[in-house]
């Protein structure tokens, strides 16, 4: 009787050993029986031609690992399928649908509405009175967005509430880490996009790729951007037509007058002074010496600089998104009677932005359009984000 005890028990052993290693294998590498997936085929990636602040891979599965610079990885889930983290170190799990997103990169609001996906959108930073985006306006003011509070001090109460699934957060976020902290304590993967670390204004609009495999409208996006590169190469074939020889390019101050007197400027090699070298102009202030290394692509310097560097400027283009637009060239000889001296305001070549052209994101190569039209001398009453004065 005993022997036959001991030979059932031995079958029952052989027959569950398998099993048994199985889970302590699967056990010993944190992983049971309900754990994620941790190993995926790569597909291919995205094809990225100027953007060099983020990296994204495609998996089997539908599965998207993306990498932004800040040295943070991301998995994308798509909606039905497991869990996996693609064999990464600790990625950022985020699963699709994204459908009640709270946007607090306000950069990034235009590129929602170049891809139709505004609904997607629940809550974000920056009040209906600040976006100058009718769409956006109409949405907040229909209540379809909820604004929360400033980035810095966003109620997180009313974020919860809307069913957030991700935040998508400015560099800006780097001054309140502990805001990032929280919202990944409440459950809420954060991501922090890099757009405005673009070096090239091409760059910065390929972003809305990134937002295209987000949304599940990758196709629209490239769509977008490649409809956008057809029209910089019409600027670009243009311009071979004149001569290359940058002593014959027309100079160009991009500036506006600081409440307290400074005269802010971009650094030489931003990419607005980049747009201008687009558009086929040399950025008058390139010589400029930044003695303050930071992330800022602006600066103020004081007016004996700026007189020095551009009163002899052919062009002027006063930006008028941050102080107000100007609507006539004695508003900037208002804000100093100096102005009358300067080149471009005795030829009559004094331009003002309007308040779209930094939250429009996607209309960069626009922009480069009525800057080449300006440079050209073809500015008119086409114009879309400059004006005449």
């Amino acid at each position: 009787m005993n022997q036959k005890l001991s030979d059932s028990f031995k079958k029952i052993c052989t027959a569950l050993f398998p099993a048994l290693i199985a889970l302590v294998l699967m056990t010993a590498c944190g992983k049971g029986p309900d754990s994620a997936v941790t190993t995926s085929r790569k597909t291919g990636e995205l094809e990225l031609k100027y953007a060099d602040q983020l990296f994204v891979d495609f998996y089997e599965g539908g599965y998207t690992h993306i990498h932004i610079e800040d040295g943070t990885d991301y998995v994308l889930i798509p909606e039905g399928q497991s869990e996996s983290d693609l064999g990464l170190s600790n990625p950022v799990i985020i699963h699709q649908p994204l459908k009640d997103i709270y946007l607090a990169a306000s950069s990034a609001m235009d590129f929602f509405v170049t891809l139709d996906s505004l609904d997607s959108i629940k809550s974000c930073s920056t009040s209906a009175a600040d976006y100058s985006i009718d769409e956006v306006k109409k949405a907040m003011e229909e209540g379809r967005i909820e604004y929360v509070g400033k980035y810095s001090a966003p109620d997180y109460e009313r974020i919860i509430s809307s069913d957030c699934n991700i935040a998508i957060e400015s560099t800006m976020i780097t001054h309140s880490p502990e805001i990032k902290e929280e919202l990944t304590r409440l459950g809420i993967p954060v991501m922090v996009e890099r757009s405005s670390y673009e070096k090239n204004p091409m760059g910065r609009l390929e972003w809305v790729k990134l937002y295209g495999v987000l949304l599940g409208k990758q196709k629209e996006a490239e769509d977008f951007f490649d409809a956008q590169e057809d029209k910089l190469f019409e600027v670009n074939s243009a311009l071979t037509e004149v001569s290359a020889n940058s002593e014959d390019k027309p100079s160009v101050a991009f500036f506006y007058i600081s409440s307290n007197g400074y005269v802010n400027v971009r650094k030489p090699g931003d990419y607005v002074s980049s747009m201008i070298e687009m558009a086929g102009g040399q950025y008058c202030l390139s010589d400029l010496k930044v003695e303050n290394e930071n992330a800022l692509s602006t600066m103020n310097i004081n007016w004996e600089d700026f007189y020095e560097l551009a009163h002899d400027a052919d062009i002027l283009i006063y930006n008028g998104t941050i102080e107000g637009e100007l609507s006539s060239v004695e508003d900037l000889i208002d804000k100093n009677p100096l102005f009358a001296d300067f080149k471009a305001v005795k030829e009559g070549k004094v331009y003002s932005t309007n308040a779209d052209m930094f939250q429009k994101s996607s209309s960069i190569v626009d922009v480069v359009v009525d800057m080449y039209k300006v440079i050209s001398g073809q500015g008119g009453a086409d114009l879309k984000y400059i004006i005449k004065l």
